[in-house]
């Protein structure tokens, strides 16, 4: 049985790898920062834990809970928790940006420092970073997220040649479109954090506000267990991939920028609202 845990599990991906990994005799540890969902997670019979990524405090209570479950030995880390901030650039304020690294970076990062100590002392490990196709190609008004996941990408690349020999694999999960509470929680985030009537952005805001009010799903859209198969190759292949990319946009992206110059790549990516 392997011990893993996961952040973000509240509901999406998250909730729907927790889920079938226990399914499947893993020991899985469920966090999420809202209390209500652990209640309610712990309800359906998993083991959940408050786990708040903006709180350096609440990562390392939660890492302990954790590790006192299983004598130390956290077999594997999903980095899945995050959220998205729309928004021009010129838009986001300091303070806005801050808050989409505390969770989608610095307290991912935080977390993984916290957890790597016992992997190397088990000497054996896995973290997997669940990024996005926008973790390598940006698109207009998704600034903050984009950048995010730019930068979890940078620190995943660094982190898997730094433990390099030491038995801890590190991977990154690049989805596209998966079906999930994303879009509900961006619009959110969106009309809390963005002066609409005031910016320069007005009238392309009201697309941004249609496409994150509209129902159903977008092109290309995959389920959660999309991302569960990837998941389950990055945790159990002896020799794990660096990247596994989930859906056509995703794997067709990352082949036209390898091709395209930049100039025609931003063509495309422009076509993109």
């Amino acid at each position: 049985m392997k011990n893993i845990l996961i952040t973000g599990c509240s509901s999406g991906i998250g909730y729907f790898c927790a889920k079938e990994l226990q399914k499947n005799g893993y020991n899985v540890f469920a966090t999420c920062r809202d209390l209500g969902d652990v209640k309610r997670l712990a309800d359906e019979g998993l083991q959940a834990f408050k786990l708040d990524l903006r709180d350096s405090d609440s990562i390392r209570e939660a890492v302990l809970w954790a590790v006192g479950l299983c004598d130390g030995k956290i077999d594997v880390l999903f980095n899945n928790g995050a959220y998205g901030q729309p928004g021009a650039v010129e838009d986001l304020s300091r303070q806005v940006l801050r808050e989409q690294y505390e969770t989608n970076v610095f307290g991912t990062q935080e977390l993984t420092n916290v957890i790597l100590p016992y992997m190397r002392k088990n000497g054996y490990g896995r973290v997997v970073y669940n990024s996005s196709i926008l973790g390598f190609a940006a698109l207009a008004y998704r600034g903050a997220y984009n950048s995010s996941k730019y930068a979890i990408e940078g620190l995943c690349d660094t982190l898997r040649l730094e433990l390099k020999g030491c038995g801890i694999d590190v991977a990154l999960i690049e989805p596209g479109p998966i079906r999930s509470d994303f879009r509900k929680n961006a619009l959110e985030k969106f009309e809390q954090n963005i002066d609409i009537e005031q910016s320069a952005h007005k009238e392309v805001y009201k697309n941004t506000l249609e496409r994150l009010n509209a129902e159903g799903d977008t092109p290309f859209t995959l389920g959660c267990d999309a991302v569960y198969t990837v998941l389950i190759k990055a945790i159990e292949s002896k020799n794990p991939k660096a990247r596994y990319r989930v859906t056509f946009p995703t794997t067709l992206f990352w082949f036209l920028k390898r091709i395209l110059s930049t100039k025609m790549f931003d063509k495309i990516l422009g076509l993109v609202t």
